[in-house]
Order: structure tokens, then C-alpha cells, then sequence
């Protein structure tokens, strides 16, 4: 058990330990570097934080983080609108963008269907979803959950959708291993996952 020389000190542990990967050890280590800088440095540091709580919206059209009602992707003219991308969050939008394999839009979930942790359906932009695919400009949409068995159960349920809805269903190749979460594959193994996708229909019937 840490002891700590400062109450002051202990409260930014607990903190910073809050954050996932971050144990109370490497938590010390961070304060007792924050200690260290100026206090003008600490400051700049917690005001972009305050700063990114206070005031980041999500685009209204995909459910992506932005600084505006629409985000740069979906107000962007280049990218290919026939094109729709599901993704469970954020952080896979980011992910997929690194790669520079696609150029079409993204729709963020949320989440993805779990009874076990409370999430149903409706807590997700599953509704959202089918709506944009309704006004007719979508051509494909690509499923790009993690592979578990949360995201199987998501996919089929998006699959039961859009049935009837006239757009093609894609899942991208298992190139990304089986337990995976999109966010943390590498970008060659997920740009390729992107391209090789296959027909959702003859994934679910292998």
C-alpha cells in the first residue's frame, strides 16, 4: 500500500488512476511529474482537458466527436456518401482513418448490443442508423464491430435492420483476430480488413 506524504497528492492518484491502464503506481509517477512543471505548464494541461469536457459535440449526422454540428468527415465533399462505415466507437473511426484504405462515411454505434452489461438496442444509434440508410443516398453499409460475441449479436441485429432496405451488407475479412477490439489492430491488418471485406450474408453462413 502507497503512503503518501500529501492528502493533496492521494486525491490526483485516485484520479489519474481512474483512467484505464493507469495503476496507482503509474498514477504517483504522473503527478509527482505534473509536480514538477510550472505552473503555468499544469495549468495549460488541465485547461485543455476542462476545455475538451466543456466543449466537444458529436456530429449530428454520424455520432462522431467534433467541434461543429457536423463533423469534418461527413461535411467533407470528397468522401464517397454511397459508402457507410458502423463502427462501435470513436476511437475505430480514428483508427480506420489511419489506415487511408477507405473515403467513405462512418456511423458510430455507441456501444454494442450486451444484456449482461444492460445495453439493448435502443441504447445504441442502431434507430439513426437505419434512417440515414432510408433516405436512399447509402449504397453499402460496412460492419466494422470488434469481433466478439457482443459484436456478432450487434451485426445480426443491424443485419435484421436494413432487411428490405435495398443496401448491401458487408463485414470487413477476419484479419482482425477473433476477440479483437477495432481501436487496437494494426493499420496494415485493418486497412486490409477494410478491402477484403466480404458479403455479411455468406459470413453468417459459414
Amino acid at each position: 500500500m502507497i503512503t503518501y506524504p500529501s492528502k493533496l497528492v492521494e486525491r490526483a492518484v485516485e484520479q489519474l488512476s481512474s483512467l484505464p491502464g493507469i495503476g496507482r503506481k503509474s498514477a504517483l509517477r504522473l503527478a509527482l511529474h505534473l509536480l514538477s512543471r510550472s505552473g503555468s505548464e499544469v495549468h495549460l494541461f488541465a485547461d485543455a482537458l476542462t476545455e475538451m469536457c466543456d466543449h466537444i459535440i458529436y456530429c449530428r449526422r454520424c455520432h462522431n466527436i467534433s467541434d461543429t454540428e457536423l463533423c469534418s468527415i461527413c461535411s467533407n465533399p470528397a468522401r464517397d456518401t454511397s459508402l457507410l462505415c458502423v463502427v462501435q466507437h470513436v476511437g475505430d473511426v480514428m483508427a480506420i482513418e489511419n489506415t487511408a484504405q477507405y473515403r467513405g462515411l462512418y456511423h458510430v454505434l455507441g456501444g454494442v448490443i450486451s444484456p449482461i452489461d444492460g445495453i439493448g438496442p435502443d441504447d445504441l444509434t442502431i434507430e439513426a442508423l437505419v434512417e440515414r440508410v432510408r433516405e436512399g443516398e447509402v449504397k453499402e453499409v460496412i460492419l466494422a464491430l470488434g469481433t466478439t460475441m457482443e459484436g456478432d449479436t450487434t451485426n445480426f441485429f443491424i443485419h435484421r435492420s436494413l432487411s428490405g432496405l435495398g443496401v448491401k451488407l458487408s463485414i470487413i475479412s477476419r484479419g482482425v483476430a477473433i476477440g479483437d477490439e477495432i481501436e487496437y489492430a494494426d493499420e496494415v491488418t485493418l486497412g486490409r480488413s477494410i478491402l477484403g471485406r466480404t458479403d455479411f450474408e455468406q459470413s453468417i453462413r459459414l
